[in-house]
């Protein structure tokens, strides 16, 4: 197993300046990070940090997302290649800095509803749109992991069934799906049985509590959850993903109004002993 920190608990664009939050992760026992790639920005930048983090000695996902001018499922041609292409920018900057795959919800534009179940036609969009994502993904070397959501933050994927399917009907090798403990938990009746229906496409795991907090520490079937993951023989990256307050544009959008830990640094190292602990009594 890798474990991995989602770096959206501290920044939303990474710089130079959290280069020490990096290292202390790196001593601290983490393989990897997960950086916010929410703008591609310019490749030499992303090249120096793909360096950087390569002398730390960390290995690297990342995460984005897209907004309603750029929706993968707009019945406007034009939006929907807008979609495509800012995934592809993003998939660039991740092949610039040593990114092995980008998550997220680009199925969809994060947010957007039309106050209707999803339709046929937005299926067949978002499968078309995410296909040449994967096409353009599989020609710089990075792997997709399209995540379903919560349904209070996207329509078109809520289940992991759903998510297993869509990358199926995407049918490209370098597109694949995230499993993510915080959602499941929402929308799932069965959590043993939500994993089992998307093992097949499963390439990424999110570790991520009910409250957005520590892991471990909430409400959570971490039992259910571990089980099943050593059950259908998974052992990829497992990411701590978690949310403050530390900044406004992510509170705003994850809707975390209260602190609930002692400090980021405390949740990442409880965070990575109770993955360890989860995994040492099933994996050995």
């Amino acid at each position: 197993m890798k474990y991995c920190m989602n770096l959206l608990l501290w920044t939303g664009s990474l710089t130079e300046d959290d280069l020490p939050i990096i290292q202390q992760l790196k001593e601290m026992g983490y393989d990897g990070v997960e950086l916010p790639m929410f703008d591609a920005g310019e490749l030499p930048q992303h090249e120096k940090l793909g360096k950087q983090l390569d002398d730390i000695g960390l290995g690297r996902t990342a995460v984005t997302i897209l907004a309603g001018e750029t929706n993968p499922i707009s019945p406007d041609a034009a939006v929907r290649q807008k979609g495509v292409e800012a995934v592809q920018a993003v998939l660039d900057s991740c092949a610039a800095a040593g990114v092995e795959t980008l998550v997220g919800p680009y199925h969809s534009a994060l947010g957007e509803f039309s106050g209707n179940f999803p339709t046929e036609d937005e299926w067949k969009w978002g499968v078309e749109s995410v296909r040449k994502m994967s096409e353009h993904a599989g020609s710089v070397g990075v792997n997709l992991a399209v995540e379903p959501l919560n349904r209070f933050e996207t329509y078109l994927l809520n289940t992991q069934a759903d998510a297993a399917q869509f990358a199926r009907d995407v049918d490209h090798p370098n597109c694949g799906m995230l499993y993510d403990t915080f959602h499941a938990n929402i929308e799932e009746k069965s959590i043993s049985g939500a994993i089992e229906a998307c093992a097949d496409k499963m390439i990424h795991v999110h570790i991520s509590e009910n409250d957005r907090s520590t892991p471990g520490q909430g409400n959570v079937d971490w039992k259910a959850n571990f089980d099943t993951l050593h059950k259908v023989g998974y052992d990829g990256w497992m990411a701590v993903e978690a949310f403050g307050n530390r900044l406004p544009e992510i509170a705003a959008a994850t809707k975390i109004w209260r602190r609930m830990f002692e400090s980021e640094m405390q949740l990442a190292e409880d965070g990575l002993a109770f993955m360890k602990t989860e995994v040492a009594k099933r994996w050995g």
